[in-house]
């Protein structure tokens, strides 16, 4: 926009035009509202990063596993080791058997009306015997075969040699949330249950500590425990480990020694057990790639039900990145808002801490083609022969808490308050809910793509919608900008929120 005036010299009094250009100044880059959010902290360490660095597992723990892994000599230990990952990653949930019944109808109804158009004059024992065997045939074709995973000593050596450095990276990745936002929380005992549930699920009782946690087989206990002790290192004090399989506790047992008999163990007061002791609540649950392993919806959800009984702050649970790991993690999410047991003894409702910033449906479960809410870690691998010195794991999670939202963040969930700068920054944890009033916190679900002035972040809103936002210095304020910049897949984003450069995923879709 310009405009003309008439101004004279002072000198020759000659007239002449004078054109002024003015800049308008459109809605979206009106100054937005301040909001302290930093705490003094740089934007690469905002409130919102709980991304870590490439881990690598403790050093005597690796030596421990390499040791066990070469007396044992497993012949092709390489290749199974591959071939378990594979597996592992397109394991599938065990068709129901109501959705199979369902099924079976539904095909046959299907074989029937199509062969008495063809055939209208056939007898009705022919046709029943060659529709029953063309179902069935098609059921064992299109039905997935699910198999409880059994785990003797020579397949808890394969399992180490391909998972334990990855699960440690997701256990880790996921802890490391709690210890970021909630710097007040200090357990200090652990208690790990493995497949005690395998005669009865979902009847379980647990015990003796105050943290629970819940792997699917018992390498987990040492590298649970590491990646607590790794959170929580003054703190955290007792370990008990709970597994039906000898084996299993005999090969945890020796990488705690360092796979030497003779040396002391590396932490003192880790116990074993075969059975499950009486026990009040625990401070932190953990069920890490675990439900996945339960045959039958109602056997997950009971066990959801008794892991949230014994849980006092918080329930973390882990799932492998793919879509089954995902939905299976979205059921125990949506067993533990929305439903409610019989008898109940805590009156503290569920809400979720990490990483849905909203309590709403899940959004990824409405897209077509269906896409898993997952997250990633980079981590070192043991370094055995054929393997690659750094591998990315890709896995799902979700927090819970009994804790009431504004206790820990100040706000509403996905509304935080931004005092929750990290352990390291020293800040009290207290809550201040007036503080950020405007400031809505999003988590990234996928890789942030930086460009000149520009940062394109997709990310789940506190409104349950998934969104496609152009972050710039002009729209969101340089503080914003920034941090966006600074942050990556996983992290939580403070966004002030503008009317513009906002697209809904759903509608690109």
């Amino acid at each position: 926009m310009a405009l003309r005036s008439i101004s004279a010299c002072s000198f020759c009094h000659r007239v002449f035009a004078v054109k002024t250009t003015l800049r308008v100044m459109s809605t979206a880059a009106k100054l937005q509202p301040h909001v302290d959010f930093l705490k003094g902290e740089p934007h690469r360490k905002h409130p919102g990063v709980t991304n870590l660095k490439s881990l690598r597992l403790p050093e005597k723990l690796q030596m421990a596993a390499r040791s066990i892994i070469h007396r044992a000599q497993v012949k092709d230990l390489d290749e199974k080791a591959q071939n378990l990952v594979h597996y592992l990653w397109s394991r599938k949930r065990k068709v129901e058997d109501k959705t199979l019944r369902q099924k079976a109808l539904d095909l046959e109804k299907e074989l029937r009306s199509k062969a008495i158009e063809q055939h209208k004059d056939v007898d009705e024992q022919l046709l029943e015997d060659r529709i029953k065997k063309k179902v069935l045939s098609e059921l064992r074709r299109t039905t997935y075969h699910w198999k409880q995973l059994k785990f003797d000593e020579e397949m808890g050596v394969v399992y180490m040699a391909a998972r334990l450095a990855g699960g440690f990276a997701a256990v880790r990745r996921a802890l490391n949330e709690i210890k970021k936002r909630d710097h007040s929380f200090t357990p200090e005992s652990l208690l790990d249950l493995v497949q005690a549930w395998e005669q009865s699920p979902g009847l379980c009782h647990f015990s003796l500590s105050q943290i629970l946690f819940f792997p699917h087989m018992s390498l987990n206990p040492f590298v649970l425990f590491r990646a607590s002790r790794s959170c929580w290192p003054d703190s955290l004090k007792e370990m008990i480990c709970v597994d039906s399989s000898g084996p299993m506790n005999t090969l945890a047992e020796r990488l705690l020694k360092g796979d030497d008999e003779k040396e002391e163990p590396h932490f003192k007061h880790v116990y074993f057990r075969q059975f499950l002791p009486v026990s009040p609540k625990f401070d932190l649950v953990v069920a890490a790639f675990t439900l996945s392993e339960l045959p039958k919806a109602a056997d997950r959800e009971d066990v959801v039900f008794t892991l949230w009984r014994k849980t006092n702050s918080y329930l973390v649970l882990v799932e492998n990145g793919t879509k089954e790991g995902h939905q299976i993690l979205m059921e125990a999410r949506d067993t533990l808002l929305n439903k409610q047991e019989e008898t109940v003894h805590d009156f503290r409702p569920a809400s979720v801490f990490a990483p849905c910033p909203h309590e709403l449906m899940c959004p990824k479960l409405a897209q077509k083609p269906l896409l898993p809410c997952n997250f990633q870690q980079r981590y070192h691998t043991l370094s055995l022969p054929g393997q690659t010195n750094h591998l990315t794991e890709k896995f799902s999670y979700v927090i819970l808490t009994r804790a009431a939202a504004n206790d820990v963040t100040g706000l509403k969930p996905g509304l935080d308050s931004g005092l929750d700068s990290g352990v390291e920054s020293g800040l009290d944890s207290g809550v201040d809910s007036g503080l950020d009033s405007g400031l809505d916190w999003a988590r990234l679900i996928a890789p942030v793509q930086p460009r000149t002035r520009h940062v394109h972040c997709r990310m789940c809103c506190s409104d349950g919608q998934l969104q496609h936002v152009v972050v710039t210095p002009r729209k969101h304020g340089r503080d914003v900008y920034r941090c966006a910049r600074s942050s990556d897949w996983g992290d939580r984003v403070p966004m002030i929120q503008t009317e513009s450069d906002v697209h809904s995923e759903s509608d690109e879709a």
